[in-house]
């Protein structure tokens, strides 16, 4: 008995030290299969990516210019800096495109929570109610540009009328300094907070219901319920909504192009519209680059800021 006893540890042992050889060649099979699918991704992140942002700090330092069917770069970044400090229209449309980004972002989350949340609530026609508020986000730019500007009209437009109704005059509601941004700002509400909802509406269909139940038994009123549960349980939703709608309403360009061109003077002028300008119509690139970084490094502080207070308050 004693000799099968040795005979069979070194047996176990052996075995004991297969078993870990094996499950160490396993893990290694696994980590170069996750490094081999993951590196196409990479690669192409690299390549669409980091280099286009490495080229284009490299445009914002250099003045560019076309000759003999070639781009020539010159060393120049202060003169790209002295532009961005002389550049009183840029003061404008960073002013402009901050209203437009705080106005229009906060009127679609307070608008789409609201639908969203009474939505919820109904029993029937859910799906009705969804599939409607889809069609302004399936509208084309070009459309909506058409429609509104029709709708907008000084001498025929559906508005103008309305107010000829009441024995009021005509408004220049796109033609008006005073006027035009707040114009643009209600085609985007109207264009855009389906999309929050949308968003909202599934995180509210997401929540509990047995908690709000639960409240509801112990005399919660509708207030409290959406106070004190929904909005800390729609937190995330909330987020997501807020963090996609405002890097796509500060990069607003076709409905602002379509309706007003920036005008009347620079009162609906934003930075996209500026950037296409400097790019398309001055040719320069350099300058361009150089607005472009200080446009990346606006929205991030902006979200950052953002988060910051969304947590602060949490």
């Amino acid at each position: 008995m004693g000799v099968n006893r040795q005979s069979a540890t070194p047996a176990l042992g052996q075995g004991g030290n297969g078993v870990r050889a094996e499950a160490k060649r396993k893990k290694q099979s696994d980590r170069l299969f996750r490094y081999a699918t993951l590196m196409p991704a990479v690669i192409a992140l690299v390549i669409f990516t980091v280099y286009p942002m490495l080229n284009l700090l490299q445009m914002s330092v250099s003045t560019i210019t076309f000759a003999h069917g070639g781009a020539v770069w010159q060393f120049t970044p202060l003169a790209n800096l002295a532009k961005l400090r002389d550049d009183s229209v840029f003061l404008a449309t960073l002013r402009n495109t901050l209203v437009f980004v705080v106005v229009s972002v906060a009127i679609e989350m307070t608008l789409g929570f609201a639908l969203a949340v009474a939505v919820s609530a109904l029993g029937r026609f859910k799906g009705l109610i969804r599939s409607v508020m889809i069609l302004p986000i399936l509208v084309p730019p070009v459309a909506i540009g058409s429609m509104w500007k029709l709708m907008y009209n000084y001498n025929f437009g559906i508005f103008n009328q309305m107010l000829a109704w009441f024995g009021l005059g005509p408004v220049g509601w796109l033609s008006d300094p005073n006027l035009a941004l707040v114009s643009v700002i209600i085609v985007d509400i109207w264009h855009w907070t389906p999309f929050v909802f949308l968003i909202l509406f599934a995180g509210v269909e997401g929540l509990p219901r047995e908690v709000i139940e639960a409240a509801r038994v112990d005399g919660a009123n509708n207030w409290q319920i959406v106070r004190k549960i929904i909005l800390p349980l729609m937190g995330p939703a909330i987020a997501v909504a807020f963090i996609f709608r405002s890097i796509l309403a500060f990069k607003v360009f076709d409905q602002i192009f379509l309706l007003t061109s920036g005008g009347p003077g620079t009162a609906t002028e934003v930075v996209s519209l500026l950037l296409y300008r400097v790019f398309f119509a001055q040719n320069d690139m350099g300058y361009g680059a150089l607005l472009s970084l200080v446009v990346i490094a606006m929205i991030v502080a902006f979200l950052l800021g953002a988060r910051r207070m969304v947590a602060g308050r949490a």
